[in-house]
């Protein structure tokens, strides 16, 4: 198995746990005799604690040098604790077995995507191709999951997050020795924060990113009272998804020609489009339009943000970089607009679209303002 394959495998496994959990933990927790407004307390309060434990993992990581081994640890304790949600009856034990779920769960993905970066900046394959083979899992996750769910009950989830984690566990020794450098970073978080350019790089994150928060919330939703079929709605987030997997896949010419500077403009100006789209009609034509735009506001904007840091972040501090990246970057934004969601769709309806717009704009002037690390317009790799 070459080495692209290996760290595909891994990706798969993480991806797939994934895609099995956004879609299908809220009807879990739900079938527990939650109450809507529990179940949202249960997926906040897990999400709150992903974004504190996130970047201590991160820091663990680098300062053993072989996040391999924490990645290990994490995955096979994620898997333990997906064990404990049929044993917990009741809000308070969902609550406490979803929390530390998530304490262990936290730093899995990133140092997945900061293991891959790595590899791809060593020269040892194309990131955006491998990085295509995490989309397409989470698709299979998300599909074979329903399926599977509809056959055994939605008791089934974390029996299919065990298999996942511990897949995810066994997979990650695959990947070649010197993935990670040795000598660990011996300083906290302060110093990567400290990085010039890093900062920016959250702030431009947390705006084209985050401003899919309205839509992961309420898209759905508002599709459907506008009476659209919810077998159309199936295909319009398909739809997105294929588009960033298509993206990915010439993500690295279409670096070498725009670089980071100008992805991130093109996921700025996809926002503009799409959520303009979005705020303003139901034509199905628009919409299916407006939903391949993922390529752009998602893939384009996520692709330039890795490259970055793969160039701002010395490798020493590469998992500390790439959690903080999660957390601050994507989290605490996503997180902050979600809640805000909510009173904000109530008020203004398909409107509130158009703040979604507006964050993509600050995203393009956070990139343009004066004083933008060279790694942002200079060659890849440079």
């Amino acid at each position: 198995m070459n080495v692209a394959a290996r760290y595909g495998l891994l990706l798969t496994a993480v991806f797939l746990a994934v895609g099995v959990s956004l879609p299908f933990m809220p009807s879990y927790l739900a079938s527990g005799g939650l109450l809507a407004s529990q179940v949202s307390l249960v997926l906040f309060a897990g999400q709150a604690v992903r974004l504190l434990v996130a970047p201590l993992g991160g820091q663990w990581a680098d300062r053993l040098g072989d996040a391999r081994w924490l990645f290990t640890g994490c995955a096979a304790a994620s898997a333990v604790m997906a064990c404990f949600y049929p044993l917990a009856g009741g809000f308070g034990a969902l609550l406490l077995v979803h929390m530390a779920y998530y304490a262990v769960m936290a730093p899995v993905v990133p140092l997945t995507e900061g293991m891959t970066v790595l590899g791809a900046k060593q020269g040892l394959f194309d990131y955006g191709r491998v990085r295509s083979i995490g989309s397409i899992a989470f698709i299979v996750g998300a599909v074979g999951g329903g399926w599977l769910i509809d056959r055994m009950g939605i008791g089934a989830v974390p029996w299919l997050l065990v298999l996942c984690l511990l897949a995810s566990a066994l997979a990650i020794h695959g990947l070649p020795r010197g993935t990670r450098p040795p000598g660990g970073a011996k300083a906290g978080l302060r110093p990567v924060l400290a990085l010039p350019g890093f900062r920016r790089v959250l702030l431009i994150s947390g705006c084209i990113q985050g401003s899919h928060a309205l839509y992961y919330a309420f898209g759905t939703i508002h599709w459907t009272q506008a009476g659209i079929e919810g077998g159309v709605i199936g295909l319009l987030w398909a739809t997105g998804v294929i588009a960033e997997i298509m993206l990915f896949f010439v993500a690295q010419p279409l670096l070498a020609r725009l670089r980071p500077l100008g992805m991130i403009l093109l996921g700025a100006a996809g926002g503009l489009l799409r959520w303009g789209i979005l705020a303003q009609t139901i034509w199905l034509p628009a919409l299916f339009l407006a939903q391949a735009m993922h390529a752009l506001t998602f893939a384009a904007a996520h692709v330039a943000a890795m490259q970055l840091l793969a160039q701002l972040v010395p490798a020493r501090y590469a998992a500390t970089a790439q959690t903080l990246h999660s957390s601050l970057g994507l989290g605490v934004a996503q997180g902050g607009l979600l809640l805000a969601a909510g009173p904000l769709y109530t008020a203004f309806g398909a409107h509130s679209f158009w703040a979604m717009a507006g964050l993509c704009l600050a995203g393009a002037a956070v990139a343009l303002w004066p004083g933008r690390p060279a790694a942002m317009t200079g060659r890849l790799g440079a």
